[in-house]
């Protein structure tokens, strides 16, 4: 478990917090709210169900990673999170390399694809637990082999659902987003974070 020091006025002494996630980039966003938190791996199984939609498969992952991470810190309030591409109902994960990301945007161009992100809140000593979803509708632009070769080649976006960083180049990918909870797309939705951490007993301000 890594220590991320993050320091506000007047200091926080609530509960613990834990990010049960090792994205780099849901750090960088539960950083933004400005309260102390460890992070810790969730050792957690993401292959779906059979016939599992990719709503059901995110919202069941979320609350397994906060879940595995909560029975080693009961007394913290863990948030657990998950994404998945949902392309006309087949989920569609981390590509992992440029073949399969070079799959995946030549299937979702002309497409409206719903990153469904879920989040998770727990505290086992609390008996604190809810789940909720944030639905991002992302449609992408009819991209020609050219560009998503040339975006692939520029960000390698190999550790995202769907192959595209909305927060970097990908935004020239898109042609429209609809989200009720901004930062959903790059994985963690804030506005709901805030809303289930103040229900958890943390104060955000």
């Amino acid at each position: 478990m890594s220590k991320d020091a993050q320091h506000r006025h007047p200091p926080y002494s609530g509960r613990p917090v834990i990010l049960g996630s090792t994205s780099r980039y849901r750090k960088e966003l539960l950083s933004r709210l400005q309260i102390p938190f460890d992070t810790a791996a969730p050792d957690v199984d993401e292959t779906p169900h059979p016939n599992e939609s990719p709503k059901d498969l995110a919202m069941r992952l979320a609350l397994a990673k906060a879940h595995a991470v909560a029975l080693k810190n009961p007394q913290a309030v863990v948030i657990g999170s998950d994404q998945v591409a949902d392309l006309e109902g087949e989920p569609l994960g981390k590509p992992g390399n440029h073949a399969n990301a070079t799959l995946q945007l030549q299937r979702m161009r002309g497409k409206t694809v719903i990153f469904q992100t879920a989040l998770s809140v727990v505290c086992l000593t609390t008996r604190f637990e809810k789940t909720d979803l944030a639905a991002v509708k992302v449609k992408f632009r009819d991209l020609s082999d050219s560009e998503i070769e040339s975006y692939l080649l520029a960000e390698e976006p190999y550790d995202c659902a769907g192959s595209a960083k909305s927060e970097g180049m990908g935004i020239a990918l898109l042609e429209s987003i609809e989200s009720d909870d901004p930062t959903a797309l790059i994985g963690l939705p804030l506005i709901r974070t805030c809303l289930m951490l103040r229900e958890a007993g943390v104060n955000i301000l």
